[in-house]
Protein backbone atom coordinates (compact mmCIF):
# COMPACT_ATOMS: atom_id res chain seq x y z
CA UNK A 1 0.00 0.00 0.00
CA UNK A 2 1.13 3.80 -1.03
CA UNK A 3 2.06 6.09 1.24
CA UNK A 4 -0.73 8.28 -0.29
CA UNK A 5 -3.29 5.81 0.43
CA UNK A 6 -2.16 5.10 4.36
CA UNK A 7 -2.61 8.45 4.86
CA UNK A 8 -5.64 8.59 3.61
CA UNK A 9 -6.50 5.97 5.63
CA UNK A 10 -5.42 7.50 8.90
CA UNK A 11 -7.21 10.71 7.87
CA UNK A 12 -10.93 9.29 7.25
CA UNK A 13 -10.16 7.20 10.70
CA UNK A 14 -9.27 11.17 12.63
CA UNK A 15 -12.70 11.88 10.67
CA UNK A 16 -14.72 9.52 12.03
CA UNK A 17 -13.26 9.88 15.67
CA UNK A 18 -13.78 13.76 15.34
CA UNK A 19 -17.39 12.75 13.73
CA UNK A 20 -18.12 11.18 17.10
CA UNK A 21 -17.02 13.32 19.41
CA UNK A 22 -18.21 16.54 17.50
CA UNK A 23 -20.38 18.72 20.05
CA UNK A 24 -23.61 18.80 20.05
CA UNK A 25 -26.14 21.14 21.49
CA UNK A 26 -27.76 21.21 24.77
CA UNK A 27 -27.27 16.94 25.61
CA UNK A 28 -26.82 15.51 28.99
CA UNK A 29 -24.66 12.60 29.44
CA UNK A 30 -25.01 11.54 25.59
CA UNK A 31 -26.78 8.41 25.02
CA UNK A 32 -24.28 6.32 26.99
CA UNK A 33 -24.61 7.95 30.66
CA UNK A 34 -28.14 7.90 30.21
CA UNK A 35 -28.88 4.41 29.11
CA UNK A 36 -26.38 3.35 31.97
CA UNK A 37 -28.60 5.30 34.35
CA UNK A 38 -31.69 3.82 33.21
CA UNK A 39 -29.89 -0.14 33.49
CA UNK A 40 -29.05 1.19 37.66
CA UNK A 41 -32.33 1.69 37.80
CA UNK A 42 -33.61 -1.54 36.22
CA UNK A 43 -31.55 -3.52 38.48
CA UNK A 44 -32.64 -1.74 41.87
CA UNK A 45 -36.61 -0.97 41.12
CA UNK A 46 -39.03 -3.69 42.48
CA UNK A 47 -40.47 -6.74 40.24
CA UNK A 48 -43.71 -4.87 40.13
CA UNK A 49 -42.37 -1.89 38.67
CA UNK A 50 -40.28 -3.59 36.44
CA UNK A 51 -43.36 -5.36 35.03
CA UNK A 52 -45.28 -1.75 34.88
CA UNK A 53 -42.83 -0.76 32.65
CA UNK A 54 -42.61 -3.53 30.22
CA UNK A 55 -45.91 -3.34 30.33
CA UNK A 56 -46.35 0.45 29.21
CA UNK A 57 -43.42 -0.20 26.63
CA UNK A 58 -45.97 -1.97 24.56
CA UNK A 59 -48.02 1.28 24.14
CA UNK A 60 -44.60 2.60 22.49
CA UNK A 61 -46.60 2.27 18.81
CA UNK A 62 -49.53 4.36 19.73
CA UNK A 63 -46.80 7.62 20.39
CA UNK A 64 -46.35 8.55 16.54
CA UNK A 65 -42.60 8.51 16.67
CA UNK A 66 -41.51 5.92 14.60
CA UNK A 67 -37.85 7.38 13.86
CA UNK A 68 -37.23 7.20 17.96
CA UNK A 69 -36.66 4.06 19.19
CA UNK A 70 -38.76 2.99 22.57
CA UNK A 71 -39.21 -0.67 23.42
CA UNK A 72 -36.75 -0.56 26.37
CA UNK A 73 -35.95 1.46 29.29
CA UNK A 74 -32.49 2.51 27.48
CA UNK A 75 -34.65 3.62 24.72
CA UNK A 76 -36.35 5.90 27.16
CA UNK A 77 -34.10 7.73 28.88
CA UNK A 78 -32.78 8.93 25.15
CA UNK A 79 -36.26 9.29 23.49
CA UNK A 80 -36.94 12.81 24.76
CA UNK A 81 -33.12 13.78 23.17
CA UNK A 82 -34.26 12.16 19.95
CA UNK A 83 -37.62 13.89 19.51
CA UNK A 84 -35.31 17.35 18.54
CA UNK A 85 -35.05 16.14 15.12
CA UNK A 86 -38.74 16.90 14.60
CA UNK A 87 -38.90 20.52 16.68
CA UNK A 88 -41.99 21.26 14.94
CA UNK A 89 -43.87 18.84 16.56
CA UNK A 90 -42.04 18.70 20.15
CA UNK A 91 -40.19 21.88 20.32
CA UNK A 92 -42.19 22.94 23.37
CA UNK A 93 -40.26 20.03 25.40
CA UNK A 94 -36.61 21.45 24.46
CA UNK A 95 -36.70 23.81 28.01
CA UNK A 96 -37.77 20.90 29.99
CA UNK A 97 -33.88 19.49 30.10
CA UNK A 98 -32.26 22.05 32.23
CA UNK A 99 -32.83 24.82 34.48
CA UNK A 100 -29.69 26.76 34.54
CA UNK A 101 -27.96 29.49 36.85
CA UNK A 102 -25.26 31.45 37.09
CA UNK A 103 -22.56 29.79 39.11
CA UNK A 104 -21.58 32.88 40.87
CA UNK A 105 -24.89 33.99 42.04
CA UNK A 106 -26.72 32.32 44.96
CA UNK A 107 -28.81 29.30 44.31
CA UNK A 108 -32.14 29.54 44.33
CA UNK A 109 -34.04 26.21 42.51
CA UNK A 110 -37.59 28.14 41.90
CA UNK A 111 -35.88 30.66 39.16
CA UNK A 112 -35.21 30.01 35.95
CA UNK A 113 -38.98 27.86 35.22
CA UNK A 114 -41.24 30.86 33.43
CA UNK A 115 -44.46 28.72 33.83
CA UNK A 116 -42.61 25.23 34.96
CA UNK A 117 -40.59 24.82 31.79
CA UNK A 118 -37.90 23.39 33.43
CA UNK A 119 -36.33 20.30 34.58
CA UNK A 120 -36.95 20.19 37.77
CA UNK A 121 -40.66 21.00 37.50
CA UNK A 122 -41.17 18.51 34.75
CA UNK A 123 -39.47 15.55 36.80
CA UNK A 124 -42.52 16.46 39.22
CA UNK A 125 -45.34 16.74 36.67
CA UNK A 126 -43.64 13.30 34.94
CA UNK A 127 -43.97 11.31 37.84
CA UNK A 128 -47.28 12.34 39.08
CA UNK A 129 -48.62 11.62 34.94
CA UNK A 130 -47.14 8.35 35.30
CA UNK A 131 -48.73 7.58 38.70
CA UNK A 132 -52.09 8.43 37.43
CA UNK A 133 -53.77 4.78 36.38
CA UNK A 134 -56.69 7.17 34.88
CA UNK A 135 -54.58 8.25 32.48
CA UNK A 136 -54.33 5.96 29.17
CA UNK A 137 -50.63 4.07 29.24
CA UNK A 138 -49.37 5.70 25.85
CA UNK A 139 -49.76 9.21 27.75
CA UNK A 140 -47.96 7.62 31.04
CA UNK A 141 -45.39 5.87 28.59
CA UNK A 142 -44.59 9.36 27.75
CA UNK A 143 -44.28 10.29 31.10
CA UNK A 144 -41.83 7.24 31.99
CA UNK A 145 -39.40 8.61 29.16
CA UNK A 146 -39.64 12.34 30.27
CA UNK A 147 -38.92 11.15 34.16
CA UNK A 148 -35.83 8.62 33.16
CA UNK A 149 -34.47 11.24 30.77
CA UNK A 150 -34.74 14.13 33.10
CA UNK A 151 -33.94 13.12 36.51
CA UNK A 152 -30.44 12.43 33.75
CA UNK A 153 -30.35 15.93 33.07
CA UNK A 154 -30.75 16.89 36.06
CA UNK A 155 -27.62 15.04 37.65
CA UNK A 156 -25.45 16.56 34.78
CA UNK A 157 -23.42 19.39 36.54
CA UNK A 158 -23.73 21.83 33.19
CA UNK A 159 -27.55 21.38 33.28
CA UNK A 160 -27.55 23.23 36.44
CA UNK A 161 -25.01 25.61 36.68
CA UNK A 162 -23.35 28.17 33.68
CA UNK A 163 -21.25 30.92 33.73
CA UNK A 164 -23.00 32.90 30.86
CA UNK A 165 -21.77 30.44 28.22
CA UNK A 166 -25.06 28.06 27.98
CA UNK A 167 -23.90 25.15 30.09
CA UNK A 168 -20.40 25.18 29.04
CA UNK A 169 -21.77 24.91 25.28
CA UNK A 170 -19.78 28.20 24.53
CA UNK A 171 -16.42 27.38 25.97
CA UNK A 172 -14.54 25.78 23.28
CA UNK A 173 -11.93 23.13 25.11
CA UNK A 174 -9.42 20.96 24.45
CA UNK A 175 -9.69 17.28 25.69
CA UNK A 176 -6.50 14.96 25.40
CA UNK A 177 -5.49 15.17 21.59
CA UNK A 178 -9.25 16.13 20.58
CA UNK A 179 -8.88 19.93 19.86
CA UNK A 180 -11.97 22.65 19.82
CA UNK A 181 -14.71 20.81 21.70
CA UNK A 182 -16.48 22.85 23.74
CA UNK A 183 -17.08 22.09 28.43
CA UNK A 184 -20.35 21.12 28.11
CA UNK A 185 -20.02 18.35 25.50
CA UNK A 186 -17.27 16.77 27.23
CA UNK A 187 -18.91 16.47 30.46
CA UNK A 188 -21.73 15.05 27.76
CA UNK A 189 -19.72 12.38 26.09
CA UNK A 190 -15.79 11.46 26.41
CA UNK A 191 -15.31 12.23 29.97
CA UNK A 192 -18.97 10.88 31.20
CA UNK A 193 -18.09 7.23 28.99
CA UNK A 194 -14.74 6.79 30.83
CA UNK A 195 -16.00 7.25 33.93
CA UNK A 196 -18.37 4.84 33.16
CA UNK A 197 -16.09 2.00 31.70
CA UNK A 198 -13.31 2.14 33.87
CA UNK A 199 -15.68 2.13 37.22
CA UNK A 200 -14.33 -0.34 39.57
CA UNK A 201 -16.83 -2.60 40.52
CA UNK A 202 -19.42 -2.04 37.51
CA UNK A 203 -22.02 0.72 38.04
CA UNK A 204 -24.98 -1.40 36.47
CA UNK A 205 -25.85 -3.97 39.67
CA UNK A 206 -27.78 -3.97 42.40
CA UNK A 207 -26.84 -1.70 45.42
CA UNK A 208 -27.24 -2.51 49.01
CA UNK A 209 -29.32 -0.58 51.12
CA UNK A 210 -26.25 1.36 52.80
CA UNK A 211 -25.05 1.99 49.18
CA UNK A 212 -28.52 3.26 48.26
CA UNK A 213 -29.01 5.16 51.10
CA UNK A 214 -25.96 7.11 50.93
CA UNK A 215 -25.90 7.59 46.69
CA UNK A 216 -30.02 8.64 46.82
CA UNK A 217 -32.54 10.77 49.09
CA UNK A 218 -32.82 13.88 48.76
CA UNK A 219 -35.68 16.21 46.86
CA UNK A 220 -35.43 17.22 42.82
CA UNK A 221 -34.31 20.30 44.03
CA UNK A 222 -31.50 19.45 46.38
CA UNK A 223 -30.43 17.55 43.34
CA UNK A 224 -30.31 20.73 40.56
CA UNK A 225 -28.04 22.11 43.92
CA UNK A 226 -25.99 18.87 44.21
CA UNK A 227 -25.37 19.60 40.14
CA UNK A 228 -24.69 23.85 40.43
CA UNK A 229 -22.31 23.39 43.05
CA UNK A 230 -20.17 20.77 41.04
CA UNK A 231 -20.27 23.06 38.35
CA UNK A 232 -19.37 25.48 40.74
CA UNK A 233 -16.60 23.89 42.69
CA UNK A 234 -15.29 21.47 40.36
CA UNK A 235 -16.32 21.78 36.82
CA UNK A 236 -14.72 25.21 36.10
CA UNK A 237 -12.01 25.34 38.05
CA UNK A 238 -10.71 22.19 36.85
CA UNK A 239 -11.33 23.38 33.23
CA UNK A 240 -9.87 26.77 34.03
CA UNK A 241 -7.36 26.06 36.47
CA UNK A 242 -9.41 28.95 38.39
CA UNK A 243 -12.68 29.76 40.69
CA UNK A 244 -14.89 30.87 38.28
CA UNK A 245 -16.00 33.72 40.58
CA UNK A 246 -12.24 35.52 40.28
CA UNK A 247 -13.19 37.08 37.16
CA UNK A 248 -13.93 36.56 33.13
CA UNK A 249 -12.70 32.97 31.72
CA UNK A 250 -11.13 32.48 28.66
CA UNK A 251 -13.60 31.37 25.97
CA UNK A 252 -11.01 28.44 24.56
CA UNK A 253 -8.73 26.58 27.13
CA UNK A 254 -7.60 22.96 27.33
CA UNK A 255 -8.69 19.93 29.94
CA UNK A 256 -5.41 18.49 31.15
CA UNK A 257 -5.06 14.81 31.93
CA UNK A 258 -5.06 15.37 35.43
CA UNK A 259 -8.32 17.32 35.98
CA UNK A 260 -10.04 14.67 33.88
CA UNK A 261 -8.90 11.71 35.79
CA UNK A 262 -9.81 14.30 39.03
CA UNK A 263 -13.56 14.77 36.95
CA UNK A 264 -14.36 10.88 36.45
CA UNK A 265 -15.42 10.19 39.95
CA UNK A 266 -18.02 12.70 39.86
CA UNK A 267 -19.33 11.43 36.64
CA UNK A 268 -19.56 8.09 37.76
CA UNK A 269 -21.69 9.08 41.08
CA UNK A 270 -23.71 11.30 39.48
CA UNK A 271 -24.38 8.56 36.65
CA UNK A 272 -24.91 6.49 39.65
CA UNK A 273 -27.37 8.51 41.78
CA UNK A 274 -29.29 9.22 38.69
CA UNK A 275 -29.86 5.43 38.33
CA UNK A 276 -30.50 4.85 41.57
CA UNK A 277 -33.33 8.05 42.59
CA UNK A 278 -34.85 7.48 39.01
CA UNK A 279 -35.82 3.58 40.88
CA UNK A 280 -37.52 5.70 43.87
CA UNK A 281 -39.38 7.68 41.73
CA UNK A 282 -40.74 4.90 39.57
CA UNK A 283 -41.38 2.50 42.71
CA UNK A 284 -43.19 5.43 44.32
CA UNK A 285 -45.35 5.97 40.94
CA UNK A 286 -46.01 2.52 40.82
CA UNK A 287 -46.77 2.12 44.38
CA UNK A 288 -50.32 1.95 45.44
CA UNK A 289 -51.43 4.80 46.99
CA UNK A 290 -50.93 8.90 46.18
CA UNK A 291 -47.49 10.31 45.85
CA UNK A 292 -45.91 11.45 48.49
CA UNK A 293 -46.32 15.92 48.56
CA UNK A 294 -43.44 17.13 46.92
CA UNK A 295 -40.81 18.92 48.48
CA UNK A 296 -41.75 23.02 48.25
CA UNK A 297 -38.44 25.00 48.24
Amino acid sequence: MGDRAIRSGWLIRLAALLALLAPLPVLAWGSYGHETSAQIALANMSPQSRAQVTRLLRASPQLGTPGCALATLEDASTWPDCLRRDGWRWGYTFAWHYQTQPVCEAYDARKNCPGGNCVRAQIERSQRVLADESLPDAVRLEALAFLVHFVGDIHMPLHSGDDGDRGGNDRVVDYGIVPALNLHWIWDGPLAERAISSAQPALVRRYSASERAELGGGSIADWGRESWEIARDIVYPGAFGRQPCAGNLPDETALTQDAIVAALPIAERRVTQAGLRIAVMVDAAFAPGPLPRPTRD
